[in-house]
């Protein structure tokens, strides 16, 4: 039968008992998980903290502090990462039934009165899986440093690109909001347990075609220090793009559909790269013999450089209109 959301005031058509969860991974944020937790709405259901043992033994400091008798402390006997915290506490969603699981940090720069904005779209069947997006309005951006916003912006078109996801922004965004029925589809234990975790996370998502949201918030920057180890991401990240981006054109174009985007893929790249090739071997013996290329050679190396172009373009422009939009926990 329907039933009313108090979070949201609006009536609902799904059927079953709705329970909400909110994890919490926890490395180094002893002195702000406390204010977290006490801003977190008496609409939650569950609260999982994870100690990903923390050096400042947070879960402790929780289960000596705190009184609220929703929170539960789970423990990692050595430190998984931000990924491997977060992977726990869907789990231990999962084993209790809770039917949306809402993600937030510890260290208090995600504000919990916005849990609501982030279930909405769950609850009503309009999406899968919510992400927040400080980009949304410029003017959330006035106290984001300007390095943050430009390697943002350039790691949010990688995304798109590896991902699928052409209509999001802001993809490394760590306030996010699952459906269950969503999480039992995805491989939990393959992926990333560190810092690309939101990002393959997005891939994971991109490959059972679940729909993704943003959700406008402002970005909150305190004087807390982050775990973020930046040569580790600039090394790292490029390989891991790369990977899951071939990855998932191979599941999209060609395991579990083929379609006119296959077709552009194959022989854009067949003539774009045998066209390179062909001519960068002939620019190759002019340079050597100092005779100049004939224009018949030229042409048979720059013709197929563009129409395999043009193809590629066409595939792209496929693979733009082909985000996903249709709901699927609603039917699974």
């Amino acid at each position: 039968m329907n039933k009313t959301c108090h979070l949201c005031g609006e009536e609902s058509t799904l059927n079953y008992k709705r329970n909400i969860a909110v994890v919490i991974p926890c490395y180094k944020v002893k002195s702000s998980i406390l204010s977290v937790l006490n801003s977190i709405g008496s609409d939650i259901d569950k609260i999982y903290v994870i100690d990903d043992s923390c050096p400042e033994g947070t879960g402790k400091y929780v289960e000596t502090q705190n009184n609220d008798s929703r929170v539960s402390v789970l423990y990692h006997d050595y430190n998984k990462g931000v990924g491997g915290a977060v992977i726990t506490g869907y789990k231990k969603s999962l084993e209790d039934l809770m039917s949306i699981i809402v993600k937030i940090d510890g260290d208090g720069q995600m504000n919990a009165e916005l849990i609501s904005n982030f279930i909405r779209p769950l609850i009503n069947g309009t999406a899968d899986y919510t992400k927040g997006n400080r980009f949304f309005d410029l003017n959330f951006l006035s106290d984001m440093p300007f390095i943050r916003i430009f390697g943002n912006s350039i790691l949010s078109f990688v995304n798109k690109l590896t991902s699928g996801y052409w209509n999001i922004m802001d993809p490394t965004n760590g306030y996010t909001a699952v459906h269950s029925k969503i999480l039992h589809h995805l491989p939990l234990d393959k992926i990333d347990n560190r810092y690309f975790f939101e990002s393959d996370m997005l891939f994971r998502l991109g490959t059972i075609r679940a729909v993704v949201q943003d959700i406008p918030l402002v970005a909150v920057y305190g004087e807390e220090k982050s775990n973020l180890n930046i040569f580790k991401i600039t090394t790292q990240f490029p390989l891991k793009y790369i990977k899951i981006m071939f990855k998932r054109i191979f599941y999209s174009y060609f395991l579990r559909d083929f379609n006119i985007a296959s077709v552009e893929l194959m022989f854009g790249l067949i003539l774009f790269f045998g066209g390179s090739i062909y001519g960068s071997i002939h620019w190759y013996e002019s340079y050597i013999t100092n005779v100049a290329t004939s224009s018949g050679v030229i042409m048979l190396a720059a013709l197929p450089v563009i129409l395999g172009f043009q193809l590629l373009l066409s595939a792209l422009n496929y693979d733009i209109n082909n985000t996903p939009d249709k709901v699927i926990h609603t039917f699974l």
